[in-house]
């Protein structure tokens, strides 16, 4: 964005000029549309309250971090991913369902592993699909329970830890890619997935790779109906049943080659109801689940 200095007009300045009244920091009679001093004042102690270097103008830093304060639970999908996701709507998520018995930690604002756990659990608990991204109907579900979280604190509890497990994905060195755009996108989703919960993550995906897979990777295809993968060694068909990570298992094992390689359908790229996006995230939340519980014996 453009840097919004003192004398400036337009809807840029009033949209900050409501965030900032919305978060007390200026009245809502001095909504103007022009960065007068008042402005000015107001910028320069959010950003002292919000541990930014005091500016009497908004650049990208300031800006980001209004839209952190201003974010109201509902305003965005969040899940889990790297950059993390983070702001005061996350910081409601948590509150909400700490009170409700699914504490997320530390409620520290940041959409991390113990949070998408949270919601996992939330989901299960409530009868959605259990995929860990707070959504639609997940933020439906809360908003109906509002008179047992709101103006409600979580206990404190101790720190859950990883929402999968941490050693697995450190252990085992797995490249994951794609033939077309959408199966690209679930081998980059499982990967990003994979560094948020432990930033020293072996399973990757081939787009994030800086060198050619090496003989001690296993290699896995994430393939849709009619690619052909079924020539190419051990394939494992989609599924969301406790058995679909003992199929993984005994495809890992019977791979041969080196690298060794094992081939993924998927369903189709719609799950349910959903986007494109969303199945996608979904495939790969599922996935790195069944990829985990398969490497982990």
């Amino acid at each position: 964005m453009d840097t919004i200095r003192k004398t400036d007009t337009g809807a840029a300045v009033e949209d900050v000029q409501r965030k900032l009244a919305s978060l007390g920091f200026l009245g809502e009679s001095q909504v103007s549309g022009t960065f007068d001093d008042a402005t000015i004042g107001a910028v320069e102690a959010f950003c002292k309250a919000h541990r930014v270097e005091p500016k009497g103008e908004v650049d990208d830093e300031v800006w980001a971090a209004l839209l952190d304060a201003t974010f109201v639970m509902g305003d965005r999908t969040l899940f889990l991913r790297m950059p993390y996701f983070h702001g005061n709507d996350v910081l409601q998520l948590q509150n909400a369902l700490g009170a409700l018995g699914f504490p997320c930690g530390d409620g520290d604002g940041i959409f991390g592993a113990t949070t998408e756990a949270a919601v996992r659990k939330f989901q299960t608990n409530m009868g959605l699909p259990t995929d860990g991204i707070a959504g639609a109907f997940t933020y439906r579900a809360i908003r109906n329970l509002h008179h047992s979280w709101d103006g409600k604190h979580a206990p404190q509890t101790a720190h859950m830890g990883f929402a999968r497990a941490a050693d697995v994905l450190e252990q085992n060195a797995l490249c994951l890619f794609g033939t077309n755009e959408f199966t690209r996108s679930v081998a980059a989703r499982i990967s990003n997935l994979a560094l948020a919960t432990s930033p020293t993550s072996k399973i990757l995906s081939a787009d994030s790779l800086l060198v050619a897979p090496g003989e001690e990777m296993l290699l896995v295809h994430i393939v849709l109906p009619g690619s052909g993968a079924e020539k190419q060694g051990p394939l494992v068909a989609f599924d969301e049943d406790e058995s679909f990570a003992l199929r993984l298992r005994s495809a890992i094992a019977a791979s041969t080659g080196k690298p060794r390689r094992i081939a993924v359908r998927l369903p189709g790229v719609q799950w349910e109801d959903a986007g494109e996006g969303r199945s996608a995230q979904h495939y790969a939340i599922t996935l790195l689940d069944a990829l985990c519980n398969a490497l982990s014996e």
